[in-house]
């Protein structure tokens, strides 16, 4: 098993940990990792959780990129066992010209499927599929004591809820079962179309919600007025069979760190208006692969670079359908007055509640944008966190390193199912990370 000091970071390149790295490639090199003094490790994926939820700053850090097999796979029922760290981006380039994807995908290739539990990731198909964990089948857990156990919706079914969403904190994941979803191409039909203004957006996703299976809206941040919240709106169809073979996959990348002042109110409006542009009035359908519609920003490998050494947060909180209208308005009339935002904005629509204690989506409208690393941005970070709560909305952790232990313990009621859960399977506390301690999980 290799064992390095190393510097990680969150992909927002704000949150930094110095910690001894080991890489087991067995469940026995794994155990001997949990036997590391109270407090001391966290399982680290794809790196692409964008704060501190896999970080462990002193402590030890357990990749799991050499635990990256596939294991079996019923091409009849679409089965797919697998550890934890393969990617996405290895789903997509073994099944998907065989008619078979992820049931449920981040916003990225390169994230892992261990960590797709972790976080309970949802994408662009949540009002249809719900999120990743709806579709886990087991998990075989390594407890923090050492015992190796098997999780379902029948078998330690409260560990199962706490594991689901549980940023890493039960125990270490060595087997994932969940279901693929036959597809019948490896192209989509992508339509798109302009919405002048927030409301106007936000009718055409609830439109477009009832009737797609995907569904997403580019969201101009920076426009006020009588155009706040104008976007287009992308909703998507798995395209009919008979398409040519995908053409190979090309992805640029960013080899050097942008200046502080390349990403200005200036150069930032100047591309939003470009891009709202883009779509013709009338609007437009076009036929993608599947993975360039599902992964944009993955044509640019290192694209975090853009934001320079400083990095960036992002922000992302769902809304209740209730007070979505309101709560949406409010947030992107702070984040235009405070020309801070960026061009990677989007806003999407959530379904059901997912299965963990800690899941993220419930039904309502979420709202992702980043936001360059500045003297202020952790004021305004908090300010986004107080409308959030003032709205009934909740912040995900996969993409956050700002948010308080107050506004956390408010945002999700079931925390202390989750922390009963958590005292009860690693009483020693062996599993930490920086959120938690941030956080304060499991400190009552």
């Amino acid at each position: 098993m290799q064992d390095e000091r190393r510097i990680l970071t969150g992909w927002g390149r704000t949150s930094h940990a110095r910690t001894r790295a080991v890489s087991p490639a067995s469940e026995a090199e794994v155990a001997g990792a949990l036997a590391a003094p109270a407090g001391r490790l966290i399982a680290f994926g794809g790196g692409r959780s964008y704060g501190d939820a896999a970080l462990n700053d002193g402590g030890d850090t357990l990749l799991t990129g050499a635990l990256n097999r596939i294991l079996s796979v019923d091409e009849a029922s679409g089965v797919l066992v697998c550890e934890p760290g393969v990617t996405f981006r290895e789903l997509i380039d073994r099944f998907l010209d065989r008619g078979w994807v992820a049931p449920v995908s981040p916003g990225t290739a390169f994230a892992t499927i261990g960590g797709a539990v972790a976080n309970d990731v949802h994408g662009k198909n949540h009002d249809r599929a719900g999120s990743f964990g709806d579709h886990v089948l087991w998990l075989d857990l390594l407890a923090p004591d050492g015992r190796l156990l098997r999780l379902s919706s029948r078998e330690n079914v409260e560990l199962f809820r706490a594991t689901i969403g549980g940023i890493g904190l039960t125990g270490v994941i060595l087997k994932i079962a969940f279901a693929m979803k036959r597809v019948s191409s490896s192209f989509v039909t992508v339509r798109e179309a302009r919405a002048g203004n927030l409301d106007a957006l936000m009718a055409a996703l609830r439109a477009a919600r009832a009737q797609s299976t995907y569904t997403v809206a580019w969201i101009d941040a920076t426009a006020t007025g009588r155009s706040l919240g104008r976007g287009i709106l992308e909703a998507a169809e798995h395209a009919e069979a008979g398409f040519p073979a995908r053409p190979a996959r090309r992805a640029l990348r960013l080899p050097v760190d942008f200046p502080d002042f390349a990403l200005n109110p200036l150069s930032i409006g100047l591309f939003n208006q470009l891009y709202y542009r883009r779509v013709p009035a009338a609007g437009r359908a076009r036929t993608l692969p599947f993975d360039a519609f599902l992964y944009p920003l993955d044509a640019l490998l290192d694209w975090n670079r853009m934001y320079g050494r400083r990095g960036f947060y992002q922000f992302q909180c769902v809304i209740p359908e209730a007070e979505a209208d309101r709560g949406i308005r409010a947030l992107l009339e702070t984040i235009a007055a405070s020309r801070s935002a960026s061009f990677l904005a989007v806003l999407k629509t959530l379904g059901s509640a997912g299965r963990g204690f800690l899941s993220f989506p419930f039904p309502g409208f979420t709202l992702a944008l980043d936001f360059p690393a500045r003297a202020k941005t952790p004021e305004l970070m908090a300010r986004l966190e107080r409308l959030t709560l003032d709205h009934g909305g909740r912040v995900y952790l996969a993409k956050d390193a700002c948010l308080s232990s107050e506004g956390f313990r408010r945002m999700y009621p079931q925390l202390p199912h989750y922390e009963a859960v958590l005292h009860e399977i690693d009483p020693m506390g062996r599993l930490r990370s920086d959120m938690a301690r941030r956080l304060r999980i499991g400190d009552a």
